[in-house]
């Protein structure tokens, strides 16, 4: 695929319950606020929080089923912004932005179903 400056596209991901569950055991991050919902009332959270990893894997997913092959993924950055609570919907918007030197790079912007940004001045670069 030849990657060009302007195109776009996007993801999208339903939160269910049992996701910071597996995300604990994959990463080992058993936080309480993370898998104890009461917890995450009790701290003011709303209930438990996805583990802000797991929502930037999202949005690295979304940019590398776009690419075509992990390996391509060359750099990621973020500002983790706003919680993720369970049953939210995260929606993964990319624009590519540059193409230099057979790197390109893309913005991306992530939101919740209300809108919210739950990831600030996300950048990824991609062998073009």
């Amino acid at each position: 695929m030849a990657v060009e400056k302007g195109q776009t596209f996007s993801g999208r991901e339903k939160v269910d319950k049992y996701r910071p569950i597996y995300y604990a055991g994959a990463s080992g991050d058993f936080n309480p606020i993370h898998i104890d919902p009461e917890f995450g009332k009790m701290v003011g959270l709303g209930g438990a929080i996805l583990q802000g990893l797991c929502t930037l894997a999202f949005a690295s997913k979304t940019v590398t089923d776009w690419v075509g092959d992990p390996g391509k993924m060359k750099k990621l950055k973020c500002r983790f912004s706003a919680p993720v609570l369970m049953e939210d919907t995260i929606s993964i918007q990319g624009t590519v932005t540059d193409v230099q030197s057979g790197r390109a790079r893309i913005d991306l912007k992530v939101v919740n179903q209300h809108g919210v940004e739950v990831l600030q001045k996300v950048e990824a670069e991609v062998e073009a």
